[in-house]
């Protein structure tokens, strides 16, 4: 068996090699060095179908360190995923399932896309923290049918992540048991040696944060990872991170230990010597031994009948408690109960209620109707307005509740919750901070987005309105920023009851979203029976126009600018000019709307068009034409009430009327 298990390693190192030669790019070094860890978790401990990926109890395996790619690439072809050797040789084409870095939805079995450093080991944080909040809900003495766990290997530059540590501190905070991190700890990084820059001691880090730590001498040691990791899964209340001394790019005589196996090909020459080194029986390019694949294709039926065995026992639970289930079906499909939509909240024309006040209380009705909605915000619940009533908070080796208390750690929320999303059961998971903040989570948010998964990323205090807290809280040029990347849905309502609507289109939306929140107060333009939600879900809609349906010129806005627009076509109407007042809540989805819905909303003939909103202007371009005017901040605020700053910006009803007058002027 020994010779058996060193022939599979050696097949994951080839396999990495020679794909990453023919690519003529990538990383060979952490898959030669990692190899028999990552052998001795997959066939060891890890459970998976490989004919089901998404087998819902299966463990979750993250590769957080996605340079090194061709390890899990190697491992799911040769334990049977929908991943052939085909796949492996053209690994970094065009068109390949095998990306450069594990791309999710691309290639069977990869949980999360991976390579931005430490953002893998924070969302798979996320992940271990739904399996603890669903199987705390769902299960039932003696009917146990959330139990999995996460692992996650790490590379030092993960662990220098400030994202990572950040998730980190959580998860021993919250005691999250079945989270276990295997830290490649080959003392190489791309430009040297570790200790360059790396000499903190991260095992005593770790144990400051509350998780169990334990230390691998020898990576090649197969049984003592074997028994590190079965250690740490006897451990229930505090994360495991284990410490594996490898040797990068093991058996390249010229280049193993060193940063030159670390991110390039190791050449024609090198991988003929370090097949030699290993005892290799062929020198044909993605050789593969039938005996080690079907050493490893054994883990098809070990998977089937770990999944069958669940199916068994989930049966048997779903014939306990069919209600209890019928919610589980609901939380699979990430829908809410019946109802939900009419138990919105509503307000009358002419109350006064900021937008994150209102997205408070619709955010509520909706978890009301979906109870494995779970969400929380960065030390800031009492601005922003996103605790969920009657539901316990997060603490100190209790983190399977309902209102996630992250502390001021925006990066690691960000990634938390897109692990979240990406687990399964958890519905529209959401974060919550002040706008300016995006900043520092916006990696999360962009990772969110590439995968295409539905997070919630809820904003408040939305612009200069946020007043006397000055530029530095005062974000102007951060929803522009967010509107250029793909897939993220970005809502700025302008009133309560758009901000309902914003969440009623973010409940059945299945790409990510933010939703961007007033501080101030502003006015209600109509009730829900105005159309008003109708119009947020297509993204932008007439909200006012002259009674004659003739249109002079048209003001657009979005957020708290749609009152002032409102003003300012009353001004303007006063001088019998006819002017149409369009809100823009959702650019996405508007610009998905047909378009002849676009044209109906901003005819093509009405060339006098006016946008304000509270930040940059770049990108309004595209709705005003050539000759139109943008009003908006494209400075940085100042500290003064909000109200001064509008006035002092020109952000005015008058200020937008003489701008409609300089255009059917000229």
């Amino acid at each position: 068996m020994a010779d058996l298990t060193r022939l599979a390693i050696d097949t994951i190192r080839t396999l990495s090699m020679d794909a990453v030669q023919k690519a003529n790019s990538g990383h060979p070094g952490l898959p030669m060095g990692a190899a028999p860890m990552a052998y001795a978790l997959w066939m060891k401990h890890l459970r998976f179908n490989p004919r089901n990926p998404a087998w819902f109890n299966r463990d979750r395996f993250v590769l957080s360190a996605g340079h090194g790619s061709m390890l899990l690439y190697s491992l799911l072809y040769l334990t049977g995923y929908d991943v052939s050797l085909d796949d492996i040789k053209n690994f970094r084409q065009w068109g390949s399932n095998t990306a450069g870095h594990p791309e999710y939805g691309d290639a069977p079995g990869v949980e999360t896309t991976t390579g931005p450093l430490g953002q893998g080991a924070a969302t798979a944080v996320g992940m271990a923290l739904a399996e603890a909040y669903l199987a705390r809900y769902f299960n039932r003495e003696g009917h146990e049918i959330v139990d999995h766990l996460t692992y996650v290997l790490v590379s030092d530059g993960d662990l220098m992540e400030g994202v990572c540590l950040e998730a980190a501190a959580l998860a021993g905070h919250w005691g999250l048991g079945k989270l276990v991190f295997l830290y490649d700890d080959n003392e190489v990084t791309l430009d040297g040696a570790a200790d360059m820059t790396f000499t903190e001691d991260i095992e005593g880090r770790f144990q400051a944060m509350a998780w169990h730590v334990s230390r691998v001498a020898d990576g090649t040691d197969v049984s003592a990872v074997d028994k590190a990791i079965a250690e740490a899964k006897t451990v229930a209340d505090q994360p495991s991170l284990i410490a594996v001394r490898t040797i990068i790019g093991y058996g390249s005589p010229n280049k193993q230990g060193s940063s030159a196996a670390h991110g390039s090909p190791l050449g024609e020459d090198e991988v003929k010597l370090t097949k030699e080194n290993l005892g290799w029986s062929s020198t044909d390019s993605f050789y593969v031994p039938g005996e080690a694949l079907e050493h490893f294709r054994g883990a098809v039926e070990v998977g089937a009948t770990a999944e069958k065995e669940w199916q068994r026992r989930f049966q048997a639970w779903r014939a306990a408690y069919p209600d209890l289930a019928l919610e589980w079906d609901r939380a699979m499909a990430g829908e809410f109960t019946e109802g939900w939509r009419e138990a919105l909240p509503s307000w009358q024309a002419g109350a006064s209620l900021a937008t994150r006040s209102a997205g408070g209380e619709a955010l509520n009705a909706l978890a009301a109707h979906a109870p494995t909605m779970i969400g929380g915000d960065a030390d800031l619940a009492g601005s922003t307005r996103t605790l969920i009533k009657g539901a316990a908070n997060t603490g100190p080796r209790q983190g399977a509740e309902r209102n996630l208390r992250f502390g001021v750690r925006e990066h690691g929320m960000g990634a938390i919750v897109n692990g979240l999303a990406l687990h399964g059961g958890i519905v529209k998971p959401y974060s919550a901070t002040f706008f300016t903040f995006s900043d520092y989570m916006r990696p999360a948010m962009r990772l969110g987005a590439l995968m295409d998964i539905p997070a919630v990323y809820v904003f408040t205090h939305d612009s200069i309105g946020l007043g006397e807290d000055g530029p530095t809280h005062q974000p102007v040029e951060q929803l522009m920023s967010l509107r250029l990347m793909p897939n993220l849905h970005v809502f700025r309502p302008g009133d309560a009851t758009e901000t309902a609507g914003a969440w009623a289109a973010i409940a059945e939306l299945d790409h990510p979203a933010a939703i961007v929140l007033s501080r101030q107060n502003l006015p209600v333009f109509a009730g829900n029976d105005a159309g008003i939600h109708e119009g947020v879900a297509r993204g932008a809609y007439v909200l006012s126009e002259h009674e004659s349906g003739d249109v002079d010129a048209i003001i657009m806005a979005s957020g708290s600018e749609v009152s002032i627009a409102l003003d300012a076509a009353g001004l303007l109407e006063e001088a019998d000019i006819r002017v149409r007042v369009v809100s823009m809540p959702c650019w996405e989805l508007f610009k998905a709307q047909a378009e002849d819905y676009q044209a109906s909303v901003l005819p093509s003939q009405v060339t006098a068009r006016v946008s304000i909103e509270a930040g940059a202007t770049l990108g309004w371009r595209r709705y005003l034409g050539a000759d139109g005017i943008a009003i908006g901040v494209d400075r940085f605020g100042a500290s003064a009430p909000f109200e001064k700053i509008y006035q002092a910006y020109g952000l005015t009803p008058g200020h937008v009327a003489d701008a409609v007058n300089s255009l059917l002027d000229s």
